[in-house]
């Protein structure tokens, strides 16, 4: 099948509810974070990138349409490659919106995962992820790095994908800008909403308590 569409912004910038919209557009199964910690064929793709080899990206998004979020954001560079007919949805937010978001839910995941009571299955996703992405992507948890790293792909995908195939969105935007961009009748009904940070902490058990 081959995605149809390829999102390339952070987490943390309406990922799930930009999931959740191409889903009801007819645009699913929509790859997200969610779905490497649910679909048991996920895993090992992304272990394996991890680990420098190399991937068969068809392979890997065998069954989806389209894909938002980490970890499929941090290689939209190489997915626009191998899927030179699909388009990309770049989701964004004023930098420092994204990073107290940010701040409060991803990287704090990452800077107290090892006290939160995972299953082994769910803290080998989040070992391969502290690869892909605390290191690979952002360089530490530091508000300076993070925001830089933010800074740098929001820069990277303007200036290499051509206009006419990017959509830089917001699910603040609403239904309109999205079904112009993929020729699509707007739905009734309002944009979906989700992924609160109360929602985001459920996916482990709970919000860690820090002193």
């Amino acid at each position: 099948m081959g995605l149809r569409i390829i999102g390339s912004g952070f987490g943390r910038t309406g990922t799930m509810s930009t999931k959740m919209a191409l889903e009801q557009l007819g645009l699913g199964p929509c790859h997200h974070m969610v779905e490497v910690m649910g679909n048991p064929a996920q895993p090992a793709h992304w272990a394996a990138l991890a680990a420098g080899e190399e991937v068969d990206w068809a392979m890997v998004f065998d069954g989806y349409s389209s894909q938002v979020d980490f970890p499929g954001a941090s290689v939209w560079h190489q997915l626009s490659i191998a899927f030179p007919d699909a388009k990309v949805i770049h989701t964004e937010r004023p930098e420092e919106e994204w990073w107290a978001s940010y701040s409060a839910t991803i990287g704090k995941f990452f800077e107290h995962r090892k006290s939160l009571d995972l299953p082994p299955p769910i803290a080998a996703v989040f070992d391969t992820m502290d690869t892909l992405l605390l290191r690979g992507v952002f360089g530490g948890l530091d508000r300076d790095r993070s925001i830089a790293a933010y800074r740098r792909n929001n820069d990277k995908v303007r200036a290499t994908i051509p206009g006419e195939r990017l959509l830089v969105f917001s699910p603040a935007d609403g239904w309109e800008p999205l079904c112009r961009f993929l020729d699509l009748p707007v739905p009734k009904g309002d944009f979906p909403r989700s992924n609160a940070r109360e929602e985001f902490w459920q996916l482990f058990g709970g919000e860690p308590a820090v002193a």
